[in-house]
């Protein structure tokens, strides 16, 4: 994109490149002949485990039983810092449905941002910021090796297909009514109280048509996006089709202090961000709201359950003693068991937690420390303003 190249910086399509995004040759035989074999029930129970949700289970197993490599979608908006939530849980999640034998399309939606006026609507910082998310996914784990996961900017994919595109939204727009679109604007992060603009009443057609235009089988976004995903079923039953996008809602991650119920990129206290230095992700953690043998609303479990669990597999804490000992949880009950006991207490509880993020994010800080095009791409986001 020119944009980028006025910058100095790779356009999208150029620089996505290294990122092994669609070269099939790349997946070994090894690996594709060990999804094959797995059973139908094997790569069902894999593929749920994303979701909070599932609609509909039964339409998924027919999927599985049908199509080798079903397509997933995944998007997001360049919209700031990656927050621990968008960072790690993704690849969680891709790296799940990858291992099943699923295709990914990760869409990067800077048009969608523009609209949504983040960074102000500047789309040259809001691709920098889209960069720079890419090389956080790389350095932390995310699985691009096997040609199965696809980086698709929607500036680049609509502007080359808008003969396809085009008519899709304005068949989905035609189709709805305008109160029932305005239900879908909590997928921007606003409220149908908000004082709108005519791009934010646009926004939920285009996203709805972006799961057909990219032949999704499941879409796989976070439960604040259900409403939309919902309109793409309704959609298909407005045009008589058969296949509907099945619907894998991830769980969303609180913020860190008390009754935050998402992450904000405007408030730094809220959230780890995947590049934070060990002493502030220790400092975070230490003000985190953990109250002593309170499960319900704690974001400490939320985040050892959701991040903590799928990525090591077990809990480890270290603690004198006096206070019961080394102790390393292997399922999150077990933990569970033991904080509402009061066996486990925040104190010990907490560095642990911090240990365990660090361990994730410190790769993360070597490439933004090593790379010089990773450091340069982190400065500028940093310098940037996060617009609401």
């Amino acid at each position: 994109m020119e944009s980028h190249a006025a910058d100095h910086q790779e356009p999208p399509a150029q620089s996505m490149e290294s990122l092994s995004i669609s070269s099939s040759a790349q997946a070994s035989s090894d690996s594709l002949n060990s999804k094959s074999e797995m059973s139908v029930e094997e790569k069902f129970r894999i593929i749920r485990s994303v979701g909070e949700e599932c609609i509909q289970e039964d339409e998924l197993t027919k999927l599985l039983e049908k199509k080798l490599e079903p397509v997933c979608y995944d998007g997001f908006e360049p919209s700031g810092r990656m927050h621990i939530a968008q960072g790690v849980m993704k690849i969680i999640s891709v790296n799940k449905l990858v291992s099943a034998g699923c295709r990914v399309k990760i869409w990067i939606a800077d048009w969608f941002a523009q609209l949504n006026n983040k960074m102000g609507g500047d789309l040259k910082k809001i691709q920098t910021v889209g960069q720079y998310m890419i090389e956080i996914w790389k350095a932390a784990g995310l699985d691009v090796k096997g040609g199965k996961v696809e980086f698709l900017w929607s500036s680049e994919e609509i502007n080359s297909r808008a003969h396809e595109y085009w008519p899709l939204v304005m068949d989905v727009a035609r189709r709805n009514k305008l109160p029932r679109i305005m239900r879908c604007v909590q997928i921007m992060g606003r409220s149908e109280q908000d004082e709108l603009t005519a791009a934010q009443i646009l926004y939920p057609c285009m996203q709805c048509a972006d799961i057909f235009f990219l032949k999704a089988d499941i879409c796989q976004l976070g439960m604040d996006q259900r409403k939309v995903n919902m309109l793409a079923r309704e959609y298909c039953e407005d045009i008589k089709r058969k296949n509907k996008p099945i619907i894998l809602s991830h769980h969303m991650l609180p913020g860190l202090q008390q009754g935050q119920e998402k992450m904000s990129k405007s408030d730094p206290s809220s959230s780890i961000f995947m590049e934070d230095e060990e002493a502030e992700v220790n400092l975070k953690i230490k003000k985190a709201y953990c109250p002593p043998s309170v499960v319900e609303g704690n974001p400490c479990l939320e985040y050892i359950k959701h991040i903590i669990f799928p990525w090591f597999h077990e809990f480890k804490v270290e603690r004198k003693a006096d206070n019961g000992g080394d102790k390393t949880f292997v399922t999150y009950e077990e933990l569970v068991a033991d904080y509402e006991t009061g066996q486990l207490h925040p104190g010990d509880l907490k560095p642990a937690l911090s240990n365990a993020l660090n361990k994730i994010l410190q790769p993360v800080r070597d490439h933004f420390k090593n790379d010089p095009k990773a450091k340069e791409l982190l400065k500028r986001v940093k310098g940037y303003k996060v617009t609401k």
